[in-house]
């Protein structure tokens, strides 16, 4: 048992290690974000939308996204807080519609999957992030913490190589 605990935690090292070799930003934990945000969806991870952004998305929660998601006030603080201590900045991680899927960022990274693998059955919209995503949440995203659902291909992927 000893052993695996080891192997874990050299295993978790070596994973932090190599997000931050990617220039990326370690997010720390936090358990009222994860708790809450994750109860309905992926806890998406505060860099993804700038600190305006997310302020608005705190300040509708009666009518997220089609849904009530009204937390009780120390808890809408404190995620409000959480998210914008470790928010992304520029105009690339900023949405009008306050929407993850529709910043210059996240249009860039995924502009190699076709339309039709969006709504493949496993990964049914583009803000699924853990149907291709091992880690979501706290640490850079990369291509290699990526599995793409079986009989998905990314557009120019193919033999030619």
């Amino acid at each position: 048992m000893k052993r695996v605990a080891i192997a874990l935690a050299m295993l978790l090292g070596m994973q932090l290690a190599h997000a931050e070799e990617r220039g990326g930003k370690r997010i720390p934990p936090d358990a009222t974000w994860e708790k809450e945000c994750s109860s309905c969806h992926v806890a998406y991870p505060p860099n993804l939308l700038t600190a305006d952004d997310w302020k608005k998305v705190m300040g509708s929660l009666d009518k997220h996204f089609g849904s009530n998601a009204e937390l009780e006030a120390k808890d809408r603080k404190s995620i409000e807080d959480y998210l914008v201590r470790n928010a992304g900045s520029g105009t690339r991680h900023s949405s009008s519609t306050l929407r993850i899927t529709d910043t210059s960022w996240f249009k860039r990274e995924h502009r190699d999957i076709s339309p039709k693998e969006w709504v493949h059955p496993e990964v049914k919209s583009p803000s699924n992030c853990n149907a291709c995503h091992k880690i979501v949440t706290g640490y850079p995203w990369s291509e290699h913490d990526i599995h793409m659902p079986r009989g998905i291909r990314w557009e120019g992927d193919g033999d030619d190589d």
